[in-house]
């Protein structure tokens, strides 16, 4: 007969080995955990909400323009009910739409120049503002526009004031995931956000053999009135890249809420509640 000892040994034995073999069944031979099940400690969440200097991760998409020394505004040429961005394949035809979109705009510019990549082709104003408006240094600035190249993305009838639903259509054959992320980041520094108050916390991608997909997932930091913890939302932002057409459609889950303040300049929780 097993001695007590050599008992409890032998059902911890048994218990690891039935956790492994669990494990193997759920997850597959060489396969991690989903990202999109695990979730950040809440004082990690807190942390970064209020941290001015970290909105985005350290290997996210980084748009062209984050380098330029001067203020500078942009904005994607639109349809008439300013629902979608445009697309052509035309230098000329973009060249048009830009023409057509300053003049009915309230501030207009001088003509500097434009350049293209594979995404897009972007137009230069030189902006000219009253020297009281903005945080400019000087009674100008550099104005951008831009119109997406077809053979890049179509975003005919794609909201671009929801965040749920039909998001394009990527012409990239084949398809990768590179592509669906760095769609998902570059439309995220356009979005309809109060970006003083948001931060992507993280990002994590995902295949199937029928699409591609790519999740920001977002913290929302609303500040409580006096007296009152703040608030801060956490979202998951997801893009769901059909492999065969191209198709994306976007989703946007409540995944957490938390209570928190700053004291003394640290943040801290107030009160968690799981959603």
């Amino acid at each position: 007969m097993p001695t007590g000892s050599a008992r409890l040994c032998s059902s911890i034995l048994v218990l690891i080995a039935m956790s492994t073999t669990a494990c193997q069944e759920t997850a597959g031979p060489g396969a991690g955990p989903d990202p999109a099940s695990l979730m950040q400690p809440d004082d990690w969440i807190v942390a970064r909400a209020y941290d001015p200097l970290r909105r985005v991760p350290e290997d996210f998409f980084v748009d062209e323009l984050a380098g330029t020394p001067r203020s500078y505004s942009l904005h994607h040429i639109t349809d008439l009910s300013d629902s979608y961005e445009r697309c052509t394949d035309s230098f000329d035809a973009a060249s048009r739409w830009e023409a057509e979109d300053h003049a009915q705009r309230k501030v207009r510019g001088v003509y500097v120049g434009a350049r293209e990549n594979e995404r897009y082709f972007e137009f230069v104003r030189e902006m000219s503002y009253e020297a009281d408006i903005g945080n400019a240094g000087g009674v100008t600035w550099p104005g951008f526009a831009r119109v997406f190249k077809c053979s890049y993305v179509r975003r005919d009838g794609a909201d671009r004031h929801l965040r749920d639903g039909y998001a394009g259509v990527l012409g990239e054959k084949p398809l990768t995931i590179e592509t669906v992320r760095d769609f998902a980041e570059y439309l995220w520094q356009f979005a309809f956000f109060p970006s003083a108050n948001a931060t992507v916390l993280e990002t994590f991608s995902d295949e199937s053999p029928n699409a591609l997909q790519h999740t920001l997932r977002v913290a929302v930091l609303l500040r409580g009135t006096e007296g009152r913890c703040d608030r801060i939302d956490v979202f998951d932002w997801t893009y769901t890249a059909n492999r065969a057409d191209g198709s994306v459609q976007q989703h946007f889950d409540r995944r957490r809420q938390l209570e928190s303040e700053l004291v003394n300049g640290r943040a801290r929780l107030c009160a968690t509640s799981a959603q």
